[in-house]
């Protein structure tokens, strides 16, 4: 049989391979890049995708390079605690919430695909420009970056190519473009001592500017973290071109957003000196694309960002991405490929873009923006500004319509009063 060809060396195609993989089909991940290098900063995966990664035998191999994540504080920008719960095995699941650098996971799912399907079938520097299908399989042409052009023929084609996705446009012509919400982000990752018990999340902030920090990787030592950090903030209006290119790689400087965050006083992390030593701080603009109407032609299909970028707002962009991975390798394996594909995105695209729409209102981070808007000045006692049902319907309705909510009973929460 012929193969199933990925397009995409990302996070959500390799591990749609490993998934074939398991189940006896065969495939071929072409990625664009020369060479997998391990590029980004922190990402979240949240238990119900981390249980398709512990599905594969990879969760040793996971805790060897991130952090197994035990609670996410929400709070103001003064550190005054909106909400905090636990995640993860701490919440009740049977697999945790992990923290990770976003390259170090892409290398160790490479790494694993070449071992596992052997190095023929996962090609780096094969850029996809184009396919062309008929009745029984798709042909897809390639070229890499010196310019040698050849062509791949397989069973179905996956898209998984991210935001700026070739196969996308070449689908769906004049696509609409991604959009910009205003939002300017700010990266970066350093080693830093150890805050609380070295697993915590924290995401603090007011109407002006929001940070997410947490650690993401063991430090230079058992008391210092491999520390995450974001500083975002809206700096034109919603609807404005993107300043530049979404990319995991263009640089900022802490001296764009130093102003930011002159404000915050958070009693565990000097955040301007966390952000002022940090070496490589990247910028982005918050973008994602209105979700579509239709992801398949026949033998060819999107998956992850390709299919349904999102906010990078509750943790959910990998997470979905592995998700759709699961789905599809299993409608692969029950039925044929137009068939399998399909079925797939009837499952999978209506549940995407429910979250692409929750993430573009701020997801579970509105229990900030609710505080800052009844308290910019702080808070003496939490429940005389928002009662926990009010509260909790932002947070745990996110998790709800992301599927990731955690068991009922071994909820704990720790409010304010």
């Amino acid at each position: 049989m012929a193969p199933v060809i990925i397009a995409g060396g990302g996070i959500g195609g390799l591990v749609l391979a490993l998934m074939l993989h398991r189940r006896g089909i065969a495939c071929q991940v072409l990625e664009a890049a020369p060479s997998v290098r391990p590029l980004g900063v922190g990402i979240n995966i949240l238990p119900h995708a981390v249980r398709e990664l512990a599905d594969l035998d990879l969760l040793d191999a996971l805790d060897t390079i991130s952090i197994r994540t035990r609670t996410l504080t929400y709070m103001t920008q003064r550190g005054q605690t909106i909400w905090q719960e636990p995640r993860g095995c701490y919440a009740g699941h049977a697999v945790p919430q992990i923290s990770a650098h976003r390259g170090r996971l892409q290398s160790l799912l490479w790494q694993t695909a070449q071992a596992r399907l052997g190095a023929g079938a996962v090609r780096a520097d094969a850029r996809v420009i184009g396919a062309a299908q008929d009745a029984a399989s798709v042909t897809v042409a390639v070229r890499t970056a010196g310019g040698e052009t050849g062509a791949v023929t397989g069973d179905t084609l996956i898209g998984a190519d991210g935001i700026h996705s070739t196969l996308r446009a070449a689908l769906l012509g004049d696509d609409r473009l991604v959009r910009w919400n205003g939002i300017q982000m700010w990266r970066g990752a350093v080693d830093w001592p150890a805050f609380g018990s070295g697993d915590e999340m924290i995401i603090a902030g007011d109407a002006t500017a929001k940070l997410v920090f947490y650690p993401i990787a063991p430090g230079s030592e058992p008391d210092r973290r491999l520390t995450n950090w974001v500083v975002y903030a809206r700096i034109a209006d919603a609807g404005t071109p993107p300043p530049g290119r979404e990319s995991w790689s263009a640089r900022g400087a802490f001296a764009e957003f130093a102003p930011l965050i002159e404000g915050f006083a958070l009693p565990m992390v000097d955040i301007p000196a966390l952000a002022g030593v940090t070496a490589d701080i990247f910028r982005y603009p918050m973008c994602d694309r209105d979700p579509l109407p239709v992801w398949t032609q026949g033998r060819i299909t999107l998956l992850g960002d390709a299919a349904h970028s999102m906010y990078p707002v509750g943790s959910n962009g990998a997470s979905q991405a592995i998700l759709d991975a699961r789905c599809l390798a299993d409608c692969l394996a029950a039925q044929d490929g137009p068939t399998a594909l399909a079925q797939y995105e009837a499952e999978r695209r209506p549940a995407t873009t429910a979250i692409v729409h929750s993430n573009r209102i701020g997801g579970p981070e509105r229990v900030i923006d609710l505080i800052a808007a009844r308290a910019p000045a702080g808070f003496g006692r939490l429940d005389t500004i928002a009662t926990q049902e009010e509260l909790a319907a932002i947070v745990r309705g996110y998790a709800n319509l992301a599927g990731f909510a955690a068991p009922p009973a071994a909820i704990t929460i720790d409010a304010p009063r």
